[in-house]
């Protein structure tokens, strides 16, 4: 009789914790084979970080090969195109379709409102952020031989990631001597950079951005993006050289062609236990999936913390055990990179920035991508 098969699609941070587990202790009777259209994933807690300069490109990846391999995991690098549930199978635009008899989904999100803006020259969206990296390197290059005194860019999206990126790529330009070539401005559609944080925290945020010489322009909603410049929704235009998207999260394509059931705003809809509405062989994880009887934000933290219960959960739904319930926390720590070896901290009413805070941080985030990796 052939191995039951266990199948994650895309291997970010819920998916990649089943791998590591599959190391140690393999589900009996069971294969995994993990699908995913890159070779490596990103873990997003360092790339700002590494933006700034402050580690090496391949400190963030972690190499699926490599990690699949020591599972004994088969890796598939394959773009998803449509999953039939009365067969149990994926199907892919450039190879023959996947049996599974359980599924995770782990694809993550993208930058809400990017399809509106794809084909715009200057546009550089986060994610996928494999490559965002080198997209903003092409992108700064180009208007680097520009004859402009001084380039603009422009980050769309005031939200912590936004924030993170505006920090460390003013210490980039710092670290190449190119503070006095280039500026960076935030628009946020929000009343205030960073909502979701508290007041106090805002506001020495904002003050932090200020004194990097950053401005912030709130209750700006971004309508168009060209070559040059980007349009807000007042129809005023403004400069902007090279344009990041860094805005909320919102649900990639593969989603929708998945045929599962979703909430309003097109994730994947779960039960409690992680699995879809639609069909109890399929979990959905990290952003891909929305809880509905208790919806969190869409952030890394809460796909880290949905790792035990996916890993328990597929163990239960192949052995006939009892499922465990993911229950997201109301409030957790919360480190913002702000790009000078220092850190902002934030956690119920502290709200401190510091080195400390920073090598909190750095060690937090290099040992969770240390797990991954093959240190012996």
């Amino acid at each position: 009789m052939p191995p039951r098969q266990i199948v994650l699609l895309g291997i970010g941070h819920t998916n990649a914790h089943v791998v590591k587990q599959w190391e140690t202790h393999p589900i009996p009777g069971c294969s995994l084979i993990c699908i995913s259209k890159f070779a490596t994933a990103t873990y997003s807690g360092m790339l700002p970080g590494t933006l700034g300069r402050q580690f090496k490109d391949d400190e963030m990846r972690i190499d699926l090969a490599r990690l699949s391999e020591r599972a004994g995991a088969k890796l598939i690098l394959a773009d998803t195109i449509g999953l039939d549930r009365e067969s149990g199978t994926l199907h892919f635009s450039d190879r023959d379709s996947v049996r599974f008899d359980a599924l995770s989904i782990g694809v993550g999100s993208i930058p809400a409102g990017l399809q509106d803006h794809a084909g715009a020259e200057s546009l550089v969206a986060i994610k996928p952020m494999q490559t965002f990296l080198q997209r903003l390197d092409q992108r700064m290059a180009t208007i680097a031989s520009s004859d402009s005194q001084r380039r603009k860019v422009v980050i769309v999206g005031g939200g912590v990631a936004g924030v993170e990126i505006a920090f460390c790529l003013h210490q980039q330009f710092q670290q190449r001597n190119l503070s006095d070539d280039f500026s960076i401005q935030i628009f946020t559609s929000g009343r205030s950079i960073a909502e979701g944080m508290s007041a106090t925290s805002i506001g020495k945020l904002e003050r932090l951005l200020r004194s990097r010489d950053v401005q912030v322009s709130t209750q700006q909603r971004v309508t168009g993006v060209f070559q040059d410049h980007l349009v807000t929704a007042d129809d005023r235009r403004h400069a902007a050289d090279c344009v990041i998207w860094a805005t909320g999260a919102a649900p990639p394509a593969v989603l929708g062609c998945l045929g599962l059931e979703t909430d309003a705003r097109g994730f994947i809809a779960t039960n409690d236990q992680l699995q879809s509405l639609s069909d109890s062989r399929i979990f959905a994880v990290g952003d891909s999936g929305t809880v509905v009887k208790s919806p969190a934000p869409k952030a890394g933290l809460y796909a880290v913390r949905q790792s035990p219960i996916l890993w328990h959960n597929l163990q239960a739904l192949m052995t006939g055990g009892d499922m465990k319930v993911f229950r997201p926390q109301s409030d957790f720590l919360k480190l913002l990179n702000t790009g000078d070896e220092k850190a902002f901290l934030q956690y119920g009413p502290i709200a401190t920035h510091a080195r400390w805070c920073w090598l909190l941080k750095t060690w937090i985030d290099k040992r969770f991508v240390a797990e991954f990796k093959n240190n012996s």
